[in-house]
């Protein structure tokens, strides 16, 4: 392991950057985050570097400045990528680039890791095509890689929860449950799901760059059944918060599509929720990154963290995700 280090970020304000660049300076690293600076805030000892990645030219901010790390956390953009990596590689002793899980050709079938296929590469600007988002991983990755070779270190998470999770795909049920009552659940019983704590993310990214690993990695925990993982949840916030006790009502594939729920993200949605041919979506095997350092925090730890987060958005908000107190009213009469 390496001692204190320099290290970029591009971002750094928000969500898995902002954590990312919050806990390598409680490492002791000197972090650089370079952003618009618009949305989210800096962590506090880190220094702001104004970029905007739209513009080709934003990296001359950085020029003849070098690294012992950098972090890449972009979402949906080759050309960014390429961008970043045309003027700052050289400058990098070693790099990681957030991809997603989203890469694989095959959701289907359980127990893959990061040997399986991926589908085909797009060197574009993703926009709002959201067909699009594993592709431009697929490509982003691949110039990494080909920029970076044996400095390089790629990681696939799959769905992230945690302090600043603005998607409301995970949260949606530990604040759900806290409200108590009859809490409408799919039934299917074939779905496993898996998530990632952003704090555990960021740690081992940091943890990544001091042991100056290098490799792609599926970052994510075993996958659980979805049925199991509810429950459990339903359990930790009542006795995290003694609120009114809950009833699971499960609902069959063909009674939450009759009722127009939608799966996983959305509105009127039940996150975590998949279709039947995507039982493969969330059981992928992370065998191989947790030998390699990534550690999971206990359930109870990534489900407080979410509720806290879910208190201070507003529990009763409207949201990215999930069913609104009316919308599953509805549903759940249906069910009667």
């Amino acid at each position: 392991m390496i001692g204190a280090m320099r290290m970029l970020i591009l971002g750094g304000t928000v969500f898995v950057s902002r954590t990312v660049a919050e806990i390598a300076l409680a490492r002791g690293h000197e972090v650089v985050c370079a952003a618009r600076g618009t949305t989210g805030s800096l962590p506090p000892g880190a220094t702001l570097v104004t970029i905007d990645r739209d513009d080709r030219d934003t990296f001359r901010a950085l020029a003849d400045q070098h690294f012992d790390a950098v972090v890449d956390v972009a979402k949906f953009s080759y050309p960014w990528v390429a961008d970043a990596l045309a003027e700052l590689a050289e400058r990098a002793a070693h790099w990681t680039f957030v991809s997603s899980i989203s890469v694989y050709a095959d959701e289907a079938t359980p127990g893959q890791d990061t040997s399986a296929p991926l589908v085909e590469p797009a060197q574009v600007h993703g926009g709002a095509d959201l067909e699009l988002y594993g592709p431009v991983k697929v490509a982003s990755e691949n110039a990494v890689r080909d920029a970076l070779g044996d400095r390089a270190f790629i990681v696939r998470p799959g769905l992230i929860t945690g302090p600043g999770d603005g998607s409301d795909r995970f949260g949606y049920w530990p604040g759900r449950f806290s409200r108590g009552g009859r809490v409408l659940v799919p039934a299917e019983a074939d779905l496993s799901a898996q998530l990632i704590d952003v704090r555990d993310l960021a740690a081992w990214v940091v943890t990544a760059a001091e042991q100056r690993l290098t490799g792609t990695f599926d970052a994510i925990n075993r996958p659980r059944p979805l049925g199991d993982l509810l429950r459990d949840i339903a359990a930790l916030v009542l006795l995290e918060s003694a609120g009114p006790e809950v009833e699971l009502v499960p609902a069959t594939n063909e009674q939450l599509l009759a009722a127009g729920v939608q799966y996983w993200a959305g509105p009127k949605s039940l996150p975590l929720w998949v279709s039947s041919d995507m039982t493969g979506f969330g059981a992928h095997d992370p065998s191989a990154s947790l030998a390699e350092g990534l550690t999971i925090r206990p359930l109870a730890d990534a489900v407080a963290g979410a509720l806290a987060h879910e208190r201070e958005l507003g529990i009763d908000r409207v949201r990215r995700a999930g069913l609104s107190a009316e919308e599953e009213a509805e549903v759940l009469a249906t069910l009667a």
